[in-house]
């Protein structure tokens, strides 16, 4: 017992270092439910994300029949890199040039919601600054010093991080919250409502893309429910028959 919680104390902070090393201020009910905003997130990666970022798991044809989007639908205004529908979704920056621009190749996205959990990423998005040391001019509470530039702040804006005085005791505390560290001093296309909206939506679709059978086991879940009800009222008829005479 006592070798299995030493194991135990060693892991834990190496599972925080590995969700990110920082805080995650926000939290992310996933909704896989709520075929609306799957769709809506595919349109955010696909047109935000993809460019960068390949889903090597995931083809254009699954998500198509998953979410409900026509082929000549996905064809026509989600495929932006190119490929044909059955092809898996793989960006076009070339990983030589990436790595030399952005000092790291861009990651695949396919597993990141299970790796980083749905409230990393979900804080990791909100929580772009400003920040004049880095060579994207921007950093992140979550991942400090991240080599991801603000390719959502079109929609978000611009983000300032707030410098505690001396008489609060100088920086922001490390679990603060991220509301009372950063304030925004450019507007984006979008409220700040309407993009917290928008990138639920689209940790929405990481989450499903990181385990697409889950869509299988809610809508085979929701039809054994269904029996379930069935069943039971063909049994408390049938048992009405069997005991009508017994009394």
């Amino acid at each position: 017992m006592r070798p299995l919680l030493i194991a135990l104390l060693l892991i834990a902070p190496l599972t925080a270092i590995a969700a990110g090393g920082g805080s995650v201020p926000y939290s992310h009910d996933t909704n896989l439910g709520n075929q609306a905003s799957l769709q809506r997130g595919a349109k955010l990666f696909m047109n935000y994300c993809s460019g960068c970022h390949s889903l090597q798991y995931m083809r254009y044809q699954r998500i198509g029949e998953d979410l409900g989007i026509p082929e000549e639908v996905m064809e026509n205004n989600l495929m932006m890199t190119g490929g044909k529908i059955h092809d898996t979704i793989q960006g076009t920056m070339p990983k030589e040039k990436a790595a030399g621009w952005f000092g790291t190749e861009p990651p695949d996205l396919s597993l990141i919601a299970r790796e980083r959990g749905a409230d990393w990423l979900y804080s990791f998005l909100l929580t772009f600054y400003l920040d004049d040391s880095r060579p994207s001019g921007v950093n992140n509470l979550v991942m400090s010093n991240t080599a991801m530039p603000a390719v959502l702040a079109p929609l978000q804006g611009f983000q300032a991080r707030k410098h505690a005085s001396s008489e609060e005791g100088g920086e922001h505390a490390e679990g603060e919250h991220a509301e009372a560290q950063l304030e925004l001093v450019q507007e984006g296309r979008l409220s700040p409502g309407e993009y917290r909206a928008a990138m639920g939506d689209l940790v929405n679709f990481m989450v499903y893309v990181g385990e697409p059978a889950k869509m299988v086991r809610y809508s085979l879940g929701f039809k054994v429910i269904v029996f379930l009800l069935l069943f039971t009222g063909l049994a408390y008829l049938l048992k009405r028959e069997f005991w009508r005479d017994v009394h």
